[in-house]
């Protein structure tokens, strides 16, 4: 009878662990304690923590691309009421847990980038990606009319996806979704009108 891969589980549950306590702070043995798997599970897998790392943060962009298909490149939905989708989609994610884990990007950009540099990479390039979609969402907008034609929607996209995470990070410190409200609400009451 083959031996069971304990790799599914490592990486399920030390997602979890990680999002929780943040990389530094989840131990391996915290990660294969909270899998139920012997530590030595985790190096017949991972070369390293840091492609656990890399491999973790594959799985949560999965996740929010799947958000993002749904919403920021849903063509058949009118464009701005795909980013008012994609928002609310976000903060729903966050709240299972009451606002106490983030985003794992931001968390990863903060905590993880001045020590590796394939997850700075990897982060940049999924925040680049994820700007690229509120961008095509705005340009879906612009051309529905539904924005100005004068706006800059790379720019734009670009302020869009700073200020969000910035409202998470502060979300998760007052553990409320209230700087997401607020966002959400200066965006599309103060910004997009103009």
């Amino acid at each position: 009878m083959p031996k069971t891969s304990h790799r599914e589980r490592i990486l399920t549950e030390g997602l979890r662990v990680v999002h929780e306590r943040g990389f530094a702070n989840a131990s391996v043995r915290d990660i294969v304690g909270a899998a139920g798997v012997p530590q030595g599970s985790f190096t017949n897998h991972f070369v390293s923590k840091e492609a656990f790392g890399l491999e973790i943060l594959e799985r949560y962009y999965r996740s929010v691309a799947a958000i993002i298909a749904e919403t920021l490149r849903n063509d058949g939905r009118p464009p701005l009421a795909r980013l008012a989708a994609y928002v609310d989609a976000i903060e729903d994610q966050l709240s299972g847990d009451e606002m106490r884990c983030g985003c794992l990007f931001g968390n990863f950009a903060a905590e993880v980038s001045d020590h590796s540099e394939p997850i700075r990479r990897r982060v940049v390039e999924i925040f680049a990606e994820v700007r690229d979609s509120i961008s095509y969402c705005l340009r879906a907008a612009v051309a529905a009319g539904e924005l100005n034609a004068n706006r800059d929607c790379d720019e734009l996209a670009g302020f869009i996806l700073s200020s969000l995470e910035g409202a998470i990070l502060l979300s998760k410190a007052y553990r409320s979704p209230a700087p997401i409200d607020r966002f959400k609400s200066v965006l599309f009451d103060v910004i997009l009108p103009a």
